[in-house]
């Protein structure tokens, strides 16, 4: 469907732009059949035409009579629209695409709109595609970069939870850690997902992001928030022994260093249960939770 008709009872007047309204609709309906097609070569032709017909039509400056006003708000409102279709196309392909075709659609969607939406459900896989294809090396820049434009996004930060705890950057970790469970406490359901694929995803998410927090946290000594995260971590990280060991163990000792601090002997036979847990978990935390939860029990026992 075209652009009304009036459009063009105003030609004389705001004929260029009208002109360039109708190819860019033409420009989409083909870009639509390319889409279905799922031609890769097509595509990418389509959207080097489209993304600056869209760029120029956002930048005409509004008219003051109140006709032509209304006809540049559509037309504006319509090239909106067509940015937002034309990068949905570009990931919905990618995500369709071998590794090398994702990299190279994913990696020009970043240049060409950095902060499109449509990017926030394409980097998991991208960053698959990035490692497949070898450039395994180029995804911390890649990833942190993206993070200033897509800062809630559950994959990136994910990520550099992982990386930055593998480099012992127990600071930046810790930031990356907060921001993953306050942006997925907040997040909906992504489009598309079905509602258990995104539960599983959602609560592994959360529990690597209280897990780390929590065991960061005690490390440096912040018992309070060591124990709030780790006790929102333990349901979230049942049947993995990996993490449980060390959240438990962790819970144990923020929970006792809490109970000499306020004179609290139950939060003391907390601690020692937590320990005992621990000791339970076989693992490099099982002789240490062990010893802990023998003194933790001493030092109960003589409180009143």
């Amino acid at each position: 469907m075209k652009l009304p008709a009036l459009f063009m009872a105003i030609g004389l007047l705001v004929g260029p732009a009208v002109a360039l309204a109708d190819d860019l609709e033409d420009a989409v309906a083909s870009l639509k059949e390319a889409a279905a097609k799922k031609d890769v070569d097509a595509i990418k032709k389509l959207v080097a035409t489209i993304r600056p017909m869209t760029t120029d039509i956002a930048a005409e400056a509004a008219p003051k009579d109140a006709a032509e006003k209304k006809l540049w708000e559509e037309r504006v409102a319509y090239a909106k629209t067509a940015v937002g279709y034309m990068d949905s196309v570009i990931v919905s392909t990618a995500l369709q695409s071998e590794a090398e075709v994702m990299v190279d659609l994913i990696s020009t969607l970043e240049q060409q709109n950095p902060k499109s939406k449509a990017l926030d459900q394409a980097y998991g896989p991208y960053m698959l595609a990035l490692k497949k294809t070898g450039a395994t090396a180029k995804i911390p820049a890649i990833a942190e970069k993206a993070l200033a434009n897509l800062p809630d996004n559950d994959d990136l930060l994910t990520y550099m939870i992982d990386t930055t705890m593998t480099r012992k950057q127990t600071d930046r970790a810790l930031v990356y850690a907060n921001r993953l469970t306050a942006a997925l406490n907040k997040k909906a359901k992504p489009e598309g997902m079905a509602a258990a694929d995104w539960d599983r995803k959602k609560n592994a998410e959360l529990g690597y992001g209280y897990y780390t927090a929590g065991v960061v946290s005690a490390e440096k000594g912040v018992y309070v928030a060591a124990d709030k995260n780790l006790r929102a971590a333990l349901p979230l990280i049942q049947g993995q022994p990996a993490m449980q060991g060390p959240a438990l163990f962790y819970l144990g000792m923020s929970n006792y260093q809490l109970g000499k601090m306020t004179l609290n002997k139950a939060k003391m036979l907390e601690a020692a249960k937590f320990s005992e847990q621990s000791m339970a978990i076989p693992g490099p935390f099982q002789d240490q939770a062990r010893h802990n939860s023998l003194v933790i029990k001493d030092e109960a026992a003589k409180m009143r």
